[in-house]
């Protein structure tokens, strides 16, 4: 794994860093192309029908202006997508969990939960795509009222699942294992 804990617990290790699986950015990628067309086929439409539209002197320029404005925002909005994407990771190491999520441009969200704490996981596999991919979400479950990770997406969902319980588990047992002496 090449990712650097910035304060590691004494013995604590990496096990797993989950990304949201790459599937789930097409959603982004066919948007963005779509509304990148879209002017084109706006263009297409005005020379059939409106033809002497485009070659107002007024019209020309409010229509060139809004073009520029419209592409903008798309590049924007599909960057600030990408960046969610992107940027939103979760680390498994053998002693928490680490969730960072990205919101927007300019706030992150970065929050732990202790292995220990962790009363249920739960991996969610809804739809075909899903299903043929292997990817889904996976909740983890603590002891406290609010407190549910939720991994959006994650290439095989089921896999994390176990492993987030397996090294509960062995958390658990080490703790005890460690209060008795």
């Amino acid at each position: 794994m090449n990712f650097i804990l910035t304060n590691p617990e004494p013995g604590e290790k990496v096990v797993l860093v989950l990304r949201r699986f790459w599937f789930t950015a097409l959603g982004i990628i066919i948007t963005a192309i779509l509304l990148f067309l879209l002017p084109f086929g706006v263009y297409q439409l005005l020379l059939a029908f409106a033809p002497g539209m485009l070659q107002d002197p007024i019209i020309t320029p409010i229509l060139t202006v809004g073009g520029v404005i419209y592409y903008l925002a798309v590049w924007l909005f599909t960057f600030t997508d990408f960046v969610d994407y992107y940027l939103d990771t979760w680390v498994v190491t053998t002693a928490r969990i680490i969730n960072i999520e990205q919101h927007g441009l300019f706030r992150r969200t970065a929050s732990e939960l202790n292995l220990s704490s962790i009363q249920d996981t739960t991996a969610e596999i809804s739809g075909p795509l899903q299903t043929f991919f292997k990817y889904g979400n996976v909740y983890v479950q603590t002891a406290a009222e609010r407190q549910r990770f939720h991994l959006k997406n994650v290439p095989h969902a089921e896999i994390v699942k176990e492993t987030i319980m397996h090294l509960a588990e062995g958390d658990r047992m080490r703790e005890q294992g460690g209060s008795r002496t």
